[in-house]
């Protein structure tokens, strides 16, 4: 195969410029609140090192792949533990400093990857260790402690922080699928797309380090599948299949009230909304029957929802919607694809799902039932009719 410049240039996915802003945002916060802590902990006349050059590597995955296997938070505190303590050994062990420098790269990764905790800046711990002069030497096995874990903990502190408050999920938490039922048959979600024993397999094929998640991979091969429905002109988007007149709840309506709003309109669920019609969760038979106690008395919290009220200083002795109604809630957006509340709703174990507006504001709500029919109509879109007989 003949050699090409652009070669050496990686494919790589589509980074947006917010995305772009975040990272380097991140890294810079990060690296600062770094070494200015641990500076006003050591002082500048101390002999110890303040901030090790690893830590510049490790920003660049906890701030910009924070989705990465390796930029977790066992990642980073594992492998630079495991890096360091094999660097300062190979010193003490080794005399000839680049065969020392081998061995403990060698080494560390081997340990990391058994260890499951691969961080590809711990190589470079391990060599800090080993060429990082006499004053590194000079520590030790206190070298583990200080910079290395003391600089490891302070950054991905500042990772978990800055994430989280910036819209990312860190540590990051694969889509997992909905729960089975306890029989033979596959989820919804397992019958979308390659099932966990083919990618496995196909992994297993592979035979090198992905720095993907399976469940992350599984999870991308779905969506792939959604974006290569092309569905013809006119297709459904929720929008066009929703019921618009939908009966809500207010949170501080008796779970009573609920009830028999669901078994009056034969619903299986409300949108909870406050007085402004924004969702703020919705209230299922399931939350009815697994979050609460039935007697002659009507609903009465549970133990767990009894302690949860009790904590948080509330009085309900009958029962009201906000204490066992979902507030974690999958929403979509009226133009939402009919192939993408599909792909929601098989991932979370969903029946229904709530349409909001730009505000929030519940426009509407999309069940199965909603999809089933919408789908039947795409499927004989066009088809001839029978002939008579």
């Amino acid at each position: 195969m003949p050699f090409r410049l652009r070669d050496l240039i990686p494919e790589m996915g589509p980074i947006s410029l917010q995305e772009r802003a975040r990272s380097g945002i991140g890294a810079l916060i990060g690296i600062l609140v770094t070494g200015l802590v641990s500076r006003a902990v050591v002082g500048d006349s101390s002999a110890l090192p303040i901030l090790i050059a690893p830590m510049g590597a490790s920003s660049v995955l906890l701030f910009a792949v924070p989705a990465s296997p390796l930029a977790q938070p066992w990642s980073i505190l594992g492998g630079n533990l495991v890096a360091a303590l094999v660097g300062v050994t190979a010193v003490l062990l080794i005399p000839n400093v680049y065969v020392a420098a081998a061995v403990a790269a060698g080494v560390a990764i081997a340990l990391m990857a058994s260890l499951k905790c691969l961080h590809p800046p711990s190589g470079a711990v391990a060599l800090t260790a080993v060429l990082g002069g006499s004053a590194i030497h000079d520590l030790g096995y206190g070298f583990v402690l200080w910079p290395v874990l003391a600089n490891s903990i302070l950054l991905l502190a500042t990772a978990l922080v800055f994430n989280n408050l910036t819209g990312r999920t860190y540590p990051h938490r694969p889509t997992r699928a909905a729960p089975g039922r306890g029989t033979a048959d596959p989820t919804p979600a397992a019958r979308l797309g390659l099932s966990a024993s083919a990618l496995a397999a196909a992994l297993e094929d592979y035979g090198q380090v992905l720095d993907v998640s399976p469940a992350d991979l599984a999870a991308i091969f779905r969506r792939a599948q959604v974006h290569a429905y092309r569905p013809g002109e006119g297709a459904a988007t929720c929008a066009e299949i929703m019921s618009k007149d939908v009966i809500g709840v207010g949170p501080d309506a008796p779970m009573k009230e609920a009830l028999e709003l669901m078994r009056g309109h034969h619903v299986k669920m409300l949108p909870v909304t406050d007085e402004r019609a924004r969702v703020l969760g919705v209230v299922t038979q399931t939350d009815l029957l697994d979050k609460t106690t039935w007697g002659a008395g009507g609903p009465r919290l549970g133990l767990r929802q009894r302690i949860r009220v009790s904590l948080s200083g509330l009085r309900a002795p009958h029962g009201v919607v906000a204490d066992i109604m979902t507030r974690a809630v999958t929403a979509v957006r009226p133009e939402t694809s009919i192939a993408e509340v599909v792909l929601r709703m098989t991932e979370a174990g969903l029946h229904h799902l709530p349409v909001v507006d730009g505000d929030g504001r519940l426009a509407g709500v999309v069940s199965q039932t909603d999809l089933v029919v919408a789908l039947l109509a795409q499927a004989t879109a066009g088809q001839p009719s029978a002939a008579p007989a």
